[in-house]
Order: structure tokens, then sequence, then C-alpha cells
């Protein structure tokens, strides 16, 4: 909430992009609660996300779906300010389409820069849907990229290094014992010889955050 809050003082605005899974949800959920909603001006945020499987926006694999039924749809915010992207078309149309909406919307150059990025992070070192050994990793130019996951026998749509890199802030989230491992590698490893996606955010002019709980921290020394 400070990082919003602060946005919100400083520049009247805020661009946010959320993450999905099951750590999120229950971050979401908590700020859509009486107790957190009425402390922060929705009306005056803008939401978006990191990535998307490619799926319609009512599949229940969907991070916009999760989002909204999680804190989107309990809390008054326009619907102009709500930015999904589109899993349901050809993941490269989606992209492109997404790329010129963050654009649009979100002040910057040459790379737009968001107020806050929320991140999740996966047992193989993935995070938004940058996973490792994929093409969208190397992305330099585009700030928004369907990407082939062969793991996965699939398409996402996810956000690049650049622009994740840009954000006046990262936040990563991580809970439960199944991240323990992968937090302390990704955080304590070296990086200099095959970095890990996670391990490649680095805001070059933000701050970066780690909100983790006592199991996902369970290895760190």
């Amino acid at each position: 909430m400070r990082l919003t809050t602060d946005a919100l003082l400083t520049r009247g605005r805020c661009a946010v992009a959320l993450s999905g899974g099951s750590t999120p949800r229950s971050v979401y959920q908590l700020l859509a609660a009486p107790a957190f909603r009425g402390r922060v001006r929705w009306s005056d945020i803008q939401f978006f996300w990191g990535d998307e499987r490619h799926v319609p926006p009512d599949h229940r694999d969907s991070n916009y779906r999760m989002a909204v039924e999680a804190m989107l749809s309990n809390v008054p915010v326009p619907p102009a300010n709500v930015h999904r992207m589109r899993g349901e078309v050809p993941a490269e149309l989606g992209a492109r389409e997404y790329d010129g909406v963050i654009r649009e919307c979100v002040e910057g150059m040459p790379v737009p820069r968001f107020d806050v990025i929320h991140l999740g992070l996966g047992t193989d070192g993935h995070t938004a849907s940058l996973f490792p050994g994929t093409a969208a990793i190397e992305e330099q130019e585009r700030v928004c990229v369907a990407n082939w996951v062969t793991t996965l026998n699939a398409y996402r749509i996810t956000m690049t290094l650049p622009i994740l890199n840009a954000a006046r802030a990262v936040v990563f989230i991580a809970a439960g014992a199944g991240k323990s491992t992968i937090v302390q590698r990704v955080l304590r490893e070296s990086a200099e010889l095959s970095p890990l996606p996670a391990q490649r955010v680095r805001p070059s002019d933000g701050e970066l955050w780690w909100m983790l709980d006592q199991a996902a921290a369970g290895e760190l020394t």
C-alpha cells in the first residue's frame, strides 16, 4: 500500500501490474477486505497484468479472472482502469496489442515505467512467464511478447525484462516451504554464469522488494 500511496501523492496516478498464482490471490483478498479497501484511492490506479495464460478471461486458469474474483470485483475500480491481456486470441496478436496498450497508458520513454509490478516465483526460477531457456528472456525491444514454453507445451503472454527493470518498484511474493529452495537460490547464489529469470529482475532506478512468509524464507541464512 505504501508504494501505491507514494505514487498517488507524488504524481496523482499509479500504474500497477498484477501477477497470478495462489499467493498473490491471498494478498489481493486482503487488500479488498473492508479493513483495507477504504484506504486506497482505487479510482486513480490503472491495473495491468505481468503475464497471462493463453486462455479466455473466464477460464479457471486465467490470471485476469483470479484478480477480478479476489480483488477487483470487490473494490470501486472503474472498468476503464482495468487493462487485461487478451488470452483468447492468438498469442502473438495478444502480445502486440498489449505492448501497444502499455505504451499508450503508461508514461515513460523509451520504456514505460510502472509504479509497482507484482511478481511471483516458480520453483524453476521463472517469474511472470519468463521461463528458463525461453526466447522471451532475451527480448530487448518489446515490452510484451508471446513466449512459447516447451515444458508447458503452451504459449504465454508476458512482460519482458526491459519493462520489469524500468519499474519504480518490483515486489516478489512467495510463500510456503515449497518455495524455500528456489528463494535461497535466487537470493543467495551467484547469477554471473547462468542467471535464472528471477535473478535478472533488477530495477535500474527503482526498489526491489521480497515478501516472504517464514516457510519460504526457511533456507535463508
